[in-house]
């Protein structure tokens, strides 16, 4: 694929468009929202309590949430975030929009660039085109929750991994120092999207293992590297950890939210959708410590589990249907309008998608890049439950597989092949 100067002005064309989208669904979600007096975010529950914790931090109180208090609940990333705006403007959800708005219009140029790094400048401009128009990464651009943030890390951890992965393969001669200095930087990112979202966490390991499996190098340097991103990895999220062993005498690299998110997706009642009732009504950290009430609810998932297998393989089959649900299941997105305009922009990324795969099949690393996040993530929520919010931040690699795919079809193919 050509690698065309011309696409620099379609580029911030794509970039302006995509912050026109999102600053005209920040006030039109705003605007909805106010409404209903008290009202904060489309969807509720996770947003109020991410906002609350933005106010904490903005004010410099304690960072905890609820009555006894959970404090690690949450990972940090996303109520950093809000609390920038919250410092400056106060208490003006408007004005966090404005600033999700723009985290959202920087993964849609993070989406360019892996696109640019793995299969040349069309690729990156027809996938970041995608992730400006798609009403759904747009309107989730804009609400309190974290999927769009962490997109845009996430994006940035496989970028450097793409670097990484190209630059070893070349036969260019580079300096050990650029290859310690990207191995390094791999790793934190990888923590830094794991600031935002926990399960981000294994992508670390499991990238130093590719990197000594199919690293086309000598055995020691892929050892070295494979290393070096791990300890990118742990000195990003060390400060965290360091903050939960003083707070809970346990080394904790993520959250205490696993076991009941675990329980929430396998229990006697469980349905694939979220539902936390159980622990309002059970009240276990009365009588437990936050660390031993994340066991306790871990110990009875695994015990539902291994009691009843039949049960947990229904339920892992709804939860992918609802993970791979081309429209939102949420009750306020519910309706035949959403779920076509859904269907009109999904479908097209999953076929072509196959599309792209077909053809890159003997490249390795853009597979990896662009598929395994969607694969990894759905996998994770055959246990956990499922839904379109866990599938969509790896819609925005999976948008690179995708622009492959459209570039092997006629006109595309023609204009993009030497």
């Amino acid at each position: 694929m050509t690698q065309t100067g011309g696409w620099n002005r379609r580029f911030w064309i794509m970039m302006l468009v995509a912050l026109m989208v999102r600053l005209a669904l920040a006030v039109g979600v705003q605007y909805q929202v106010s409404k209903t007096p008290g009202r904060l975010c489309l969807i509720s529950g996770d947003a109020e309590g991410y906002w609350e914790l933005a106010g904490k931090l903005a004010a410099g109180e304690t960072y905890s949430i609820h009555t006894p208090p959970r404090f690690l609940l949450r990972m940090p990333g996303f109520p950093m975030l809000l609390a920038l705006p919250r410092l400056i403007f106060g208490d003006k959800p408007f004005a966090a929009r404005i600033v999700l708005a723009l985290i959202g219009t920087l993964a849609c140029g993070l989406t360019y660039w892996l696109g640019r790094e793995l299969a040349g400048e069309t690729v990156g401009i027809i996938a970041g085109v995608y992730t400006a128009i798609s009403p759904t990464m747009a309107l989730f651009s804009v609400l309190f929750l974290s999927e769009t943030a962490f997109a845009a890390t996430m994006l940035a951890s496989l970028i450097a991994a793409a670097k990484l992965a190209r630059g070893l393969s070349s036969t260019t001669s580079v300096t050990a120092s650029r290859w310690i200095r990207l191995s390094l930087l791999t790793g934190a990112l990888v923590g830094l999207a794991t600031l935002v979202r926990p399960t981000w966490i294994l992508v670390g390991p499991g990238l130093a293992a590719l990197f000594l499996i199919l690293c086309p190098r000598p055995i020691g340097l892929r050892g070295l590297l494979g290393g070096l991103i791990c300890l990118g990895l742990g000195l990003s999220l060390a400060p965290w950890t360091y903050r939960n062993f003083c707070v809970t005498g346990h080394l904790i690299a993520t959250t205490l939210w696993s076991g009941p998110s675990l329980y929430d997706g396998l229990n006697p009642t469980a349905t694939g959708d979220s539902d936390m009732t159980f622990f309002d009504q059970e009240q276990l950290m009365l009588t437990m410590s936050e660390y031993d009430m994340n066991r306790e609810y871990r110990r009875r998932a695994m015990e539902f589990a291994i009691a009843n297998p039949g049960r947990v393989i229904s339920l892992a089959i709804e939860k992918q249907r609802r993970y791979w649900n081309p429209a939102p299941s949420s009750p306020q997105f519910s309706n035949p309008t959403l779920s076509v305009v859904g269907w009109l922009t999904y479908l097209p990324l999953i076929l072509l998608a196959v599309v792209g795969a077909w053809f890159a099949r003997g490249d390795v690393w853009l597979l990896i890049l662009t598929l395994a996040p969607v694969l990894y993530f759905a996998a994770l929520h055959l246990l956990f439950v499922g839904s379109l919010r866990y599938r969509l931040p790896a819609e925005y690699p999976l948008a690179v597989l995708s622009a492959v795919g459209l570039c092997q079809l006629r006109p595309f193919h023609d204009r993009t092949t030497t």
